[in-house]
């Protein structure tokens, strides 16, 4: 296993331009060098549910996902749940929010944030 970060010009996961461009205005007013972290746990009403953190430092196994400055991190085994999947962000009439369009999810739940296998 190497020490340095995952990183790839395939990306087995996107970022869409409108969810870096909300990434960018929420780290505004976090401390510089901040990163949207994006993982996987078990949970939620469909076996699965996503996870969104801001965080000041990289792991060594993170894939490292970047977009008009937007820096997105995800652990080696979330990205294994994420492999194809893609990261948006929706301003809908019922709320705005981040989605993730996966397509190794079988089922999820109304709300998006969670899902099964």
């Amino acid at each position: 296993m190497t020490d340095s970060p995952i990183t790839t010009t395939l990306s087995p996961v996107s970022l869409t331009d409108r969810a870096a461009v909300r990434i960018n205005e929420i780290m505004k007013d976090e401390p510089s060098g901040s990163m949207l972290r994006v993982s996987v746990e078990g949970g939620g009403c469909s076996g699965f549910s996503y996870k969104y953190d801001l965080v000041q430092e990289k792991k060594d196994d993170d894939f490292i996902l970047e977009n008009q400055g937007a820096i997105v991190l995800i652990d080696e085994l979330s990205l294994s749940f994420l492999d194809g999947s893609e990261i948006d962000f929706v301003d809908a009439l019922i709320g705005a929010s981040f989605q993730i369009n996966n397509p190794n999810a079988t089922a999820s739940c109304g709300c998006g944030t969670s899902f099964s296998i």
